[in-house]
């Protein structure tokens, strides 16, 4: 059969049929996908109406790392929902996207090449990586040479992604391909910060920030990761005018030299009658006020800190309220400034044993000084400490001064978060519990968005600053580009009115040397992928978007940021509904990680079982709720996709087509009654987005349908009851085997659309969703229950017994409510069939439950249901 385009009908069976002799699962990933691609099954095509489209806000995954079951899973999902939208007759806007700027690409390729950004050196056109790349020795190259390599690796990882997917069998429009380091990207990213700038949504701003020492860039409070970090705590002593001696308790008293404060409790009466007193600091003789502020914890340590700028958040938020001194001794690199502080009374001792070291050396000196002077308390007591850590790092953060742009998010407008709590409220989350990561994450705000990086893999800033006559930079004066000539990468090209000579010279400019944060451009991407200012006719088709699939992890991050973006751009929200997946976890439910050594490859189990039986295990992960992985949980999807390809040849292989006009029987009729209801709540389901519910009732009727409709009709299908009775059960046999196929197809696209085309054209992922109008009206879905119950009653005995199914049954009493035996008596014919029941059979009503008296030969037995 040939693959053509179908318009969401479902087309009647061919004349002919070409039903393989020995059906298998092997090889239909490769011929499908190809087959799909050539007859662009899936391509985007505009209709005339907005209601006419499905939009998905797909995420892209980051093609520096490597993708492993978790993902697999996720994206699954979402592909289930788009198929099941397809077949309703709708045009999925379905495309696909690359993550591949920042940090973690740098990173890889740092590795994988052997080398390091040096934006001081000179662009090399003829570099060559080294023969033998050397990770601890890095070869530094400049900017640019390193942005091509970045660019050359990633186009490397982004087909190995590619060809995973289509293996997977995801539906999307691959002509939708964006990369989020794109051209089109960086103008979509540049304009939309420049839209921010001109409404005063985005500024900059020298401020305490999150600084990795490691990779030298700020970092956002979304990236932040608290983990336990071993530390000790110090009693140090601070003088009072008195003589008296105050103390405290710190992990870190290198930080000492930078002490502003001490800060207790506004209500802890120990440190009331020192509030508005000043003491001076151990060693160094700083005087230092003592204040009151609610954010000091009366139950930790003395009760009493000192306040360093900056040695956590909790500083930064002192130092603001309470306007204290900046006094910065922590660079860019980690290390105490080289510069003499110019509070102390004399910084000769800072410079000789401080400065230039590591906090961990300096804390070091720092103790020794202290322990000589007396004014150390005791030794220092060992602690587990929680420490904020860059998502990506392996060293806690500093905070340091730096000059960085933001967003505004709410974190310090109270009117903001308002809004965005409401657009929190306004959008449907799949569950309904993941509403409440959104709404905490935006109470629990307490900065705004720092989207700035001091990378160089990233979309720049489209900004410049003019020099004054002494070459310093006028922050305050922006050189804006002009948004008809975005992309700008403000490095080598120029704002209007300069020339190239006027670059980093007294008078003329220079460029913001900074990148924007990563999720700065994915913030954008349903801007990005709907043609915002691109294409108006489809971003008029397609957004709002329909569906923002992701996981819970990153609601603070990628969802939320989408929804800023789009509440100030638009003044709504970027799609109607997010719904969220769980992790996929090893069997003890500890998160997959590479350094943990349990991470699944999905090559692996898509090679051994097939993508059918891991799309089908997939699917059994509920929406939001975290899954433990079992590799023999894919046997289980491997046989249901083989069940689907040996029942398909059995029912297409008993008759010709007949046509639904057919079916007259009564057990027929009571199967497709019991089908109806599945169409039911198979639907109710999907609508709802609980794609596992949709799949346990389709394949729960399935086996059902396999083990005991298609074993109880198969002699009359074959004709042992006339040609009436064989009409009615092939042409039964036939439209169920249709409606389970186009069920089964959103969760095993390969093997339905193999079965598909033994018997009709065009695909089943562009035929019909099944609706209950299709099947004939009438039947008692109770008489297949019934059934049901006493075929199991037969083939218990005869299992019981230990003999083969062919065994006849000599004598039969079937007792069971009046109902129940009226249902059996109903299709006596095909029970005797099925049964191998040679004797008449004997009916007893009264009982509560179906019960027989089975003789095998000469063995009697009692069974009950």
């Amino acid at each position: 059969m040939t693959l053509a385009a179908a318009s969401n009908t479902v087309p009647a069976p061919s004349s002919e049929w070409q039903v393989p002799a020995r059906p298998v699962l092997e090889g239909l990933e490769e011929k499908w996908s190809a087959a799909w691609e050539d007859a662009q099954v899936y391509a985007f095509r505009r209709p005339q109406a907005r209601h006419q489209v499905f939009s998905i806000d797909t995420p892209p995954p980051t093609v520096s790392g490597a993708l492993h079951v978790g993902h697999v899973f996720s994206y699954t999902h979402t592909d289930v929902i788009a198929r099941y939208q397809r077949m309703l007759g709708k045009q999925i806007f379905y495309p696909m996207g690359w993550d591949d700027n920042g940090l973690p690409t740098e990173r890889r390729v740092q590795n994988f090449y052997g080398v390091r950004c040096d934006p001081s050196i000179p662009y090399d056109p003829d570099f060559t990586p080294p023969a033998k790349p050397n990770p601890k020795r890095q070869l530094p190259i400049s900017r640019r040479n390193f942005v091509e390599l970045c660019h050359e690796l990633t186009r490397i990882d982004e087909k190995a992604f590619e060809h995973l997917w289509r293996q997977v069998g995801l539906s999307v429009d691959w002509s939708q391909l964006y990369t989020t380091i794109g051209a089109e990207t960086q103008r979509i990213s540049q304009l939309a910060f420049l839209h921010n700038l001109e409404r005063g949504e985005a500024y900059m701003s020298q401020a305490p920030t999150m600084w990795d020492v490691t990779f030298q860039t700020a970092v956002a409070q979304a990236e932040l990761e608290a983990r336990d970090y071993p530390g000790a705590y110090h009693r140090l002593a601070f003088h009072r005018p008195d003589g008296q001696d105050v103390f405290i308790e710190t992990t870190r008293p290198e930080l000492l030299v930078s002490c502003c404060a001490l800060i207790a409790h506004p209500d802890d009466e120990r440190y009331k009658p020192l509030f508005g007193t000043s003491v001076r600091t151990p060693f160094f003789g700083v005087e230092v006020p003592v204040l009151a502020h609610p954010a000091a914890e009366m139950d930790k340590g003395a009760g009493i800190a000192m306040c360093c700028t900056f040695g956590d958040l909790t500083d930064v938020q002192w130092w603001r309220e309470l306007r204290l001194p900046t006094r910065t001794v922590i660079g860019r690199d980690g290390r105490l400034l080289g510069e003499p502080p110019s509070w102390l009374p004399d910084a000769s001792w800072y410079m000789e044993h401080l400065a230039g070291k590591t906090t961990f050396s300096a804390r070091e000196a720092m103790v020794t000084k202290l322990r000589e002077t007396g004014e150390m308390d005791g030794e220092p007591r060992p602690t587990q400490r929680m420490a904020n850590f860059y998502e990506k790092g392996d060293k806690p953060l500093e905070i340091v001064s730096t000059r960085q742009w933001y967003i505004r998010n709410g974190g310090r407008d109270d009117e903001l978060k308002r809004a965005l709590l409401e657009r929190g409220e306004q959008l449907d989350f799949v569950p309904e519990h993941m509403r409440y990561r959104y709404s905490n994450w935006v109470e629990g705000l307490n900065g705004d968005w720092l989207i700035s990086r001091q990378r160089f893999f990233g979309i720049p800033f489209p900004l410049w600053y003019p020099l004054d006559q002494a070459g310093e930079p006028d922050y305050a004066h922006p050189l804006v580009a002009d948004p008809a000539t975005l992309p700008v990468d403000p490095s080598t090209d120029c704002p209007a009115g300069f020339g190239p000579e006027q670059r980093g010279v007294p008078g003329g400019f220079m460029a913001d040397p900074d990148v924007m944060d990563t999720w700065a451009t994915s913030s954008l991407s349903p801007e990005i992928v709907c043609g915002w200012q691109r294409d108006p006719e489809l971003f008029g088709l397609t957004f709002p978007m329909n569906l923002a699939p992701q996981a819970h992890d990153i609601i603070r991050t990628w969802l939320f940021s989408r929804v800023v973006r789009a509440h100030f751009e638009f003044g709504e929200l970027p799609w109607k509904r997010a719904t969220i997946s769980g992790f996929v976890t090893d069997p003890d439910r500890k998160k997959m990680s590479k350094s943990k050594g349990n991470v699944v490859v999905p090559t692996d189990i898509l090679e051994r079982y097939g993508a059918d039986a891991v799309r089908w295990r997939a699917a059994m992960a509920r929406p939001g709720m975290d899954s433990p992985f079992d590799e023999r949980q894919m046997k289980v999807g491997r046989r249901l996709a083989m069940k689907v390809l040996n029942a398909s040849k059995f029912v297409l292989g008993m008759g010709a087509p007949t046509g639904p006009e057919a079916i007259a029987d009564d057990v027929d009729l009571a199967e497709l009654a019991a089908l109806r209801s599945v169409i039911v709540r198979a639907t109710e389901a999907l609508d709802r987005y609980d794609y596992t519910s949709a799949l346990e009732v389709t394949e729960e009727y399935f086996w059902s349908f396999c083990d005991d409709y298609l074993e109880l009709v198969k002699e009359r299908a074959y004709g042992a009851n006339g040609p009436q009775g064989a009409a009615s059960a092939n042409a039964s046999l036939q439209l169920a085997l249709s409606v389970l196929l186009r069920l089964l197809a959103p969760y095993l696209p390969f093997v339905t659309e193999e079965v598909w085309s033994w018997w009709h054209e065009g695909s089943v992922h562009t035929a019909g969703w099944p609706v209950v109008g299709e099947l004939p009206a009438g039947g008692d879905p109770e008489l297949v229950t019934d059934v049901a119950a006493a075929l199991i009653l037969v083939r218990g005995a005869k299992s019981d017994a230990k003999v083969s199914m062919k065994t006849p049954v000599t004598s039969i009493t079937i007792h069971g409510p009046a109902s129940a035996l009226d249902h059996l008596r109903a299709v006596e014919a095909d029970l005797r069939a099925v049964g191998h029941i040679s004797a008449d059979i004997a009916w007893e009503p009264g009982a509560d439950e179906i019960g027989a008296d089975i003789t095998l030969g000469d063995a009697p037995v009692r069974v009950k249901h």
